[in-house]
Protein backbone atom coordinates (compact mmCIF):
# COMPACT_ATOMS: atom_id res chain seq x y z
CA UNK A 1 0.00 0.00 0.00
CA UNK A 2 1.48 3.33 -1.12
CA UNK A 3 1.40 5.84 1.73
CA UNK A 4 3.35 8.68 0.12
CA UNK A 5 2.91 9.79 -3.49
CA UNK A 6 5.09 12.41 -5.13
CA UNK A 7 4.06 14.73 -7.99
CA UNK A 8 5.67 17.47 -10.02
CA UNK A 9 8.94 16.15 -11.35
CA UNK A 10 10.06 16.96 -14.87
CA UNK A 11 12.75 18.46 -17.06
CA UNK A 12 13.82 22.09 -16.99
CA UNK A 13 16.74 24.19 -18.12
CA UNK A 14 19.25 25.58 -15.63
CA UNK A 15 17.80 28.56 -13.81
CA UNK A 16 14.27 27.22 -14.06
CA UNK A 17 11.84 26.18 -11.34
CA UNK A 18 9.83 23.13 -10.36
CA UNK A 19 7.43 22.45 -7.53
CA UNK A 20 7.27 18.96 -6.04
CA UNK A 21 4.35 17.82 -3.95
CA UNK A 22 3.89 14.75 -1.79
CA UNK A 23 0.48 13.58 -0.68
CA UNK A 24 0.37 11.40 2.42
CA UNK A 25 -2.24 8.85 3.38
CA UNK A 26 -0.63 8.31 6.78
CA UNK A 27 -3.10 8.91 9.60
CA UNK A 28 -0.23 10.43 11.59
CA UNK A 29 0.75 12.99 8.97
CA UNK A 30 -0.11 16.02 11.11
CA UNK A 31 2.43 14.92 13.74
CA UNK A 32 5.11 13.47 11.46
CA UNK A 33 8.25 15.37 10.49
CA UNK A 34 8.68 15.22 6.72
CA UNK A 35 11.65 15.42 4.42
CA UNK A 36 12.78 15.32 0.82
CA UNK A 37 15.80 13.27 -0.17
CA UNK A 38 17.34 12.82 -3.59
CA UNK A 39 19.52 10.29 -5.34
CA UNK A 40 21.58 11.04 -8.41
CA UNK A 41 22.89 8.24 -10.66
CA UNK A 42 25.82 6.49 -9.04
CA UNK A 43 25.49 8.45 -5.82
CA UNK A 44 24.05 7.81 -2.40
CA UNK A 45 20.67 9.12 -1.39
CA UNK A 46 21.03 12.44 0.42
CA UNK A 47 18.94 14.72 2.58
CA UNK A 48 17.66 17.81 0.76
CA UNK A 49 15.15 19.50 3.06
CA UNK A 50 13.07 18.74 6.12
CA UNK A 51 10.16 20.26 8.01
CA UNK A 52 9.09 19.75 11.60
CA UNK A 53 5.78 18.13 12.32
CA UNK A 54 4.21 21.48 13.17
CA UNK A 55 5.58 22.91 9.93
CA UNK A 56 7.53 25.69 11.60
CA UNK A 57 11.03 24.24 11.65
CA UNK A 58 12.71 24.20 8.25
CA UNK A 59 16.03 22.57 7.44
CA UNK A 60 18.09 22.42 4.24
CA UNK A 61 21.32 21.01 2.94
CA UNK A 62 23.81 23.77 2.24
CA UNK A 63 23.75 23.44 -1.53
CA UNK A 64 20.02 24.19 -1.80
CA UNK A 65 19.72 26.82 0.95
CA UNK A 66 18.17 29.97 -0.51
CA UNK A 67 16.93 28.19 -3.65
CA UNK A 68 14.58 25.52 -2.28
CA UNK A 69 11.66 25.99 0.10
CA UNK A 70 9.89 23.18 1.92
CA UNK A 71 6.41 23.61 3.35
CA UNK A 72 3.91 21.38 5.15
CA UNK A 73 0.15 21.62 4.74
CA UNK A 74 -1.38 19.62 7.56
CA UNK A 75 -4.92 20.44 6.47
CA UNK A 76 -4.38 18.70 3.12
CA UNK A 77 -1.82 16.05 4.11
CA UNK A 78 0.71 17.52 1.71
CA UNK A 79 4.35 18.53 1.81
CA UNK A 80 5.79 20.67 -0.96
CA UNK A 81 9.24 21.50 -2.23
CA UNK A 82 9.56 24.66 -4.30
CA UNK A 83 12.80 24.53 -6.26
CA UNK A 84 14.09 27.71 -7.88
CA UNK A 85 17.28 28.52 -9.78
CA UNK A 86 17.78 24.86 -10.54
CA UNK A 87 21.24 23.64 -11.49
CA UNK A 88 22.34 20.56 -13.43
CA UNK A 89 23.71 19.11 -10.19
CA UNK A 90 20.15 19.07 -8.82
CA UNK A 91 19.32 16.32 -11.30
CA UNK A 92 18.16 13.27 -9.34
CA UNK A 93 15.22 11.20 -8.28
CA UNK A 94 13.51 13.06 -5.44
CA UNK A 95 11.87 11.09 -2.64
CA UNK A 96 9.37 12.18 -0.03
CA UNK A 97 9.87 10.61 3.40
CA UNK A 98 7.95 10.58 6.67
CA UNK A 99 9.83 10.55 9.96
CA UNK A 100 8.79 9.08 13.28
CA UNK A 101 5.67 10.44 14.89
CA UNK A 102 6.42 13.57 16.97
CA UNK A 103 10.08 13.10 16.11
CA UNK A 104 12.72 15.63 15.18
CA UNK A 105 13.83 16.42 11.66
CA UNK A 106 16.89 14.25 11.10
CA UNK A 107 19.12 13.85 8.08
CA UNK A 108 19.77 10.11 7.92
CA UNK A 109 17.85 7.66 5.76
CA UNK A 110 17.45 5.28 8.70
CA UNK A 111 15.36 7.86 10.55
CA UNK A 112 12.57 7.77 7.97
CA UNK A 113 10.45 4.61 8.03
CA UNK A 114 8.08 5.59 5.21
CA UNK A 115 9.07 6.55 1.66
CA UNK A 116 7.45 7.51 -1.59
CA UNK A 117 8.41 5.95 -4.89
CA UNK A 118 10.24 9.01 -6.16
CA UNK A 119 9.91 11.50 -8.97
CA UNK A 120 12.57 12.36 -11.54
CA UNK A 121 13.97 15.88 -11.79
CA UNK A 122 16.28 16.63 -14.72
CA UNK A 123 18.04 19.97 -15.14
CA UNK A 124 19.84 20.63 -18.41
CA UNK A 125 22.64 23.15 -18.84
Amino acid sequence: QVMLTEFGGGSVEAGGSLRLSCVSSLRTFATDPMAWFRQAPGKEREFVAGVSWRGTGLFYRNSVEGRFTISKDNANNRVNLQMNDLKPEDTAIYYCAAGRNYGAVLREIKDYPTWGQGTQVTVSS
